[in-house]
């Protein structure tokens, strides 16, 4: 049994507490000068224990602890002592990435040892000071230090010692890129070390060894490396190396291609770390995050991390990570435009880089900054940078970056009128690219040639090469799961579905070319929404449904694949004399696994195929959409290409294209009709403007001269339309187009009207069907006195009504009682956060809130969703016209169709609006009862402030 601690030791162990705590010389010396028990060689033996298990948790208090440990060995004039101190102010040093301090301590400590005749104690010091060596690349200096105290410890009979040491010689191999040998040494010692207990050298020793077979590339035996080394850690209370278990996997997912777990792993390691004390990994959780956000064009927020990441390296002193850090915060600002900011940075990157003598990044930096100044239109300067970058991308290892050059150069050329320079850079990037497999890449090269061939009227080409473009984004973009990261990613991509939607038309007319048209135009919107109406509507919590096994295996190859790109672009970002190998290694390790991706997807069952497919976007061809327009109907999907508005008209029996206005015309009247709604909304406060008012006729005045915009060129084959289903896109989506004014009347006293985001999920809509019953939630607020009485009519009217008021009316009501039933109406304050439209909601009963998040975590298949709340219909439109707001969750949710408004509405013309609605909703369907109500509203209500927020859409 092990003896207790005695008094006195007790009294020692509460004094290291308080010394732990101490931050400066001064007040350690005031405290041993009323401690003097504590001057004793004993205590120094003990601080010096204790020092290196504190590094693992805290280590400032380890310095504290290491330097109260040398000012006591100076105070007893002992020469061991002292060596003892120093060895564990190097440790705490080290700790705190000083490295050179911490090699100057473990130096003179050795020089005392030996001096003493401790020869075990020098060994023990030769072992420490690899760490540090190994850290400022002095690789020679830390082999002979292991030799050493290898030969001390191997006469001496110290199993544990040489255990330990062959950690840090496998430290040395793996800086020096001998990953089998580094592995071999981590798990000799780990075999070594398990007899004995030695919980730390254990704890080392695993995570060593999942680095090592991360840099091998095997992924699964890295994951489950690192995942037993985190549990060990946490059980034997070592946060640090928790958290250092816990950075590594988060790199292993960002690798693997699944960006969200990356992200939220980053996110809890850089906290826990925070709290810990590391400074040093807080900061790479930092950088790393950047780096991801900006591969997704979430510029602010990879700004945001990279400022904090490179104040946290200056403060450290790591000159390599800080100038990372201020090469994406250079990379950011020139996503956002900032011109002069990204330019400086990158200057300033650049010679961190060059006093840390890398060679690659600062070229690297020249070709970032020649794209900074492209997207300037400085093109002689940027074709000038571009060059100097391309003569330093000689090697096969960077041959990457001197693809990105090239096609650099090509748009360059491009932009300048030189068509054949800008084909001959393409054709070099060409052949480059044979040796690599890049699908990101491969799609940039594509395109590129695709706007070559464009310019130069070569059309069949280019709608080739559009294509080829085309195929490689849809791989990039199926390998992303969740969809803010695929909105994000497809930010700057949707040029690609422009040019194959313009070449369509422009190589030959007829309906095969009009269709082909439109079915570029459905790839590209709201896809990210279709994918979520293609699922189930309650989600399926992860590992609840069983895959079958090639459909596992698909999933499994895909994040291989995304491994390996991602290992091949690092490893040509390496110094090129130790990489070559092992890019022949990777590519052949990376084209296996395509091999077997497409020898599994061969051999995939019918079943499981459909599966895999609902992982990909689907749009549904024009014959299924044209199935679900009822007779009467006509969808008008507008799509925007270049600066050119196209209105796509679809019937049951024909298809037609028709050039409508230039965007900058529309959103200058849009500005106009917002800017007049928005100052009615002003003056109405509860009560009808005069019609003769000024507001009045200025709004009807933007309402017409949009009209002539976006529905006078159409109007003609609209004659035997009775609905018209509007697809916005762009800033369309703020049009009201109901209240568009042909100059006599508006288009809502011709036509019943409703909206979708895509012509794909107007028909996946209209798939869907509701349950029995209506379910009714009423929350009457200060300022809308009138909702308790809109929410008991709308009750009277419905069938089979549950009615919920006030505290009542809360989100578990809706949760418990919203599934099945074929009317929810709900009438509540609901609010869009700009900032964030994920956040979007509404306040319910009881304190309670309802955003996006909370919407996609029900089960609300209705026939029709009623939000009678302030901008429900409001949302933010991302990249591909993805609707982010309300009505994404509640599709998503399982709704058929919805009644939203698109601004804040006066609570009585709201109420009144409702009334009417639900009086004839029984008698006729939904879209001509909104066209009825609001034809009611507007004759008490004259200004379209009261009655033209109120839109319909999905299923009609």
């Amino acid at each position: 049994m092990r003896a207790s601690p005695s008094a006195a030791q007790r009294r020692d162990e509460r004094l290291f507490e308080k010394l732990a705590g101490l931050s400066d010389r001064p007040s350690r010396r005031q405290f041993l000068s009323r401690h003097p028990t504590l001057l004793r060689p004993e205590v120094v033996a003990r601080l010096s224990e204790i020092v290196p298990q504190k590094v693992r948790v805290d280590v400032r208090e380890a310095l504290a602890l290491a330097e109260a440990a040398e000012l006591i060995a100076r105070r007893l004039r002992s020469p061991e002592a002292l060596a003892q101190g120093l060895r564990a102010k190097g440790n705490a040093l080290y700790g705190l990435n000083d490295h050179r301090a911490a090699v100057e301590h473990h130096e003179e400590a050795a020089r005392l040892f030996a001096k003493a005749g401790q020869t075990h104690e020098v060994a023990r010091t030769l072992s420490t000071s690899i760490l540090p060596l190994n850290l400022m690349g002095e690789y020679d200096r830390a082999h002979d230090a292991a030799a050493r105290a290898r030969e001390i410890f191997t006469r001496e009979g110290d199993d544990v010692r040489l255990a330990r040491l062959e950690i840090n010689v496998g430290n040395i191999y793996h800086r020096q890129d001998r990953f089998a040998e580094g592995l071999g040494a981590y798990e000799q010692s780990y075999q070594r070390l398990l007899p004995h207990r030695n919980v730390e050298g254990l704890a080392v020793a695993l995570g060593n060894m999942a680095v090592c077979l991360i840099s091998l590339n095997d992924f699964p035996r890295a994951l489950e490396t690192h995942r037993r080394a985190r549990a060990f850690c946490e059980q034997h209370g070592m946060p640090r190396l928790v958290g250092l278990a816990d950075y590594n996997i988060a790199y292993l997912y960002y690798f693997r291609g699944q960006y969200g777990r990356a992200i939220e792993a980053l996110k809890t390691t850089r906290v826990a770390c925070q709290a810990a004390g590391d400074a040093y990994l807080t900061s790479l959780c930092r950088l790393d995050l950047a780096e991801i956000y900006l591969d997704l064009n979430l510029s602010q927020e990879a700004m945001e991390m990279a400022q904090e990441a490179r104040v946290g390296f200056r403060r450290l002193g790591n000159g390599y990570e800080r100038a990372k850090a201020l090469s994406f915060l250079a990379i950011a600002h020139g996503q956002q435009g900032n011109l002069r900011r990204a330019l400086r940075l990158c200057t300033e990157a650049r010679a961190l880089f060059v006093r840390e003598q890398n060679s690659t990044w600062p070229a690297l930096l020249e070709l970032y900054q020649a794209l900074i100044l492209f997207g300037a239109g400085r093109l002689e300067e940027a074709r000038r940078r571009c060059l100097s970058a391309l003569a330093s991308f000689t090697s096969p290892a960077v041959a990457s970056k001197a693809i990105l050059c090239r096609l650099l150069l090509a748009r360059i050329a491009l932009r300048a009128g030189n068509l054949g320079a800008a084909r001959q850079a393409c054709a070099a990037a060409t052949k480059d690219m044979a040796a690599l497999d890049l699908p990101a890449l491969r799609f940039q090269l594509h395109f590129v040639e695709g706007q070559v061939e464009q310019a130069a009227s070569r059309l069949d080409r280019a709608h080739e090469a559009y294509r080829r473009a085309l195929g490689f984004l849809e791989t990039l973009r199926s390998s992303l799961r969740g969809e803010e990261l695929k909105i994000a990613f497809m930010k700057n991509k949707l040029e690609v579905y422009e040019g194959l939607v313009e070449l369509s038309l422009r190589r030959g007319g007829g309906a095969a070319a009009e269709e082909e048209a439109f079915s570029y135009v459905e790839q590209c919107k709201s896809r990210s929404l279709q994918e979520l109406l293609l699922r189930d509507p309650t989600p399926v919590p992860p590992g609840a449904a069983a895959k079958g096994e090639l459909l596992g295996r698909v999933d499994d190859l895909r994040e291989e694949l995304n491994w390996y790109y991602h290992r091949i672009e690092t490893e040509q970002m390496a110094p090129e004399e130790r990489t070559a190998e092992r890019l022949q290694l990777l590519r052949g390790q990376m084209q296996a696994r395509e091999n077997e991706l497409l020898r599994v997807l061969r051999e995939l069952p019918p079943a499981e195929a459909e599966a895999l497919e609902l992982l990909s976007p689907v749009s549904l061809p024009l014959a299924a959409i044209r199935e679900t327009l009822p007779e009467g109907a006509a969808l008008v999907e507008y799509f925007r290409v270049g600066e050119r508005l196209l209105a796509f008209l679809v019937t049951r029996s024909r298809l037609e294209v028709v050039p409508v206005a230039h965007l900058s015309t529309v959103q200058r009247l849009l500005r106009l009709l917002r800017f007049q709604l928005s100052w009615a909304r002003r003056q109405t406060a509860g009560s009808s403007p005069d019609p003769r008012d000024a507001s009045l006729e200025a709004t009807r005045v933007h309402l017409e001269e949009l009209y002539q915009e976006l529905v006078a060129p159409l109007r003609s084959r609209l004659r035997d339309a009775r609905h018209l289903v509007f697809v916005p896109h762009d800033v369309l989506h703020y049009v009201p187009f109901h209240a568009l004014h042909d100059g006599e009347r508006y288009l809502v006293d011709t036509y019943s009207i409703s909206y979708a985001p895509s012509a794909t999920v107007f028909a996946l809509c209209h798939r869907r069907s509701g349950g029995h019953g209506s379910l009714v939630l009423g929350v009457p607020e200060e300022h809308t006195p009138f909702v308790a009485d809109e929410a008991r009519a709308v009750a009277a009217a419905l069938p089979s009504a549950e009615l919920h008021l006030g505290a009542e009316a809360t989100a578990a009501v809706l949760r418990d009682h919203g599934d099945g039933k074929q009317f929810v109406h709900i009438a509540a304050h609901g609010f869009f956060r700009p900032d964030n439209p994920m956040f979007s909601g509404i306040r319910l009963g009881g304190g309670s809130y309802l955003t996006l998040y909370d919407l996609y975590n029900l089960r609300l298949p209705a026939d029709l969703v009623t939000l009678s709340a302030c901008v429900s219909g409001v949302s933010a439109i991302a990249a591909g016209d993805e609707l982010l707001g309300l009505a994404r969750g509640l599709f998503r949710a399982g709704a058929a169709s919805l009644l939203l408004t698109l601004w804040e509405v006066p609570d009585q013309s709201t109420a009144h609006f409702m009334k009417a609605f639900y009086g004839r909703l029984g008698e006729r369907p939904r879209a001509d009862a909104v066209r009825e109500a609001i034809l009611d509203v507007r004759a008490r209500y004259p200004h379209p402030v009261h009655w033209a927020p109120f839109v319909l859409m999905g299923k009609i």
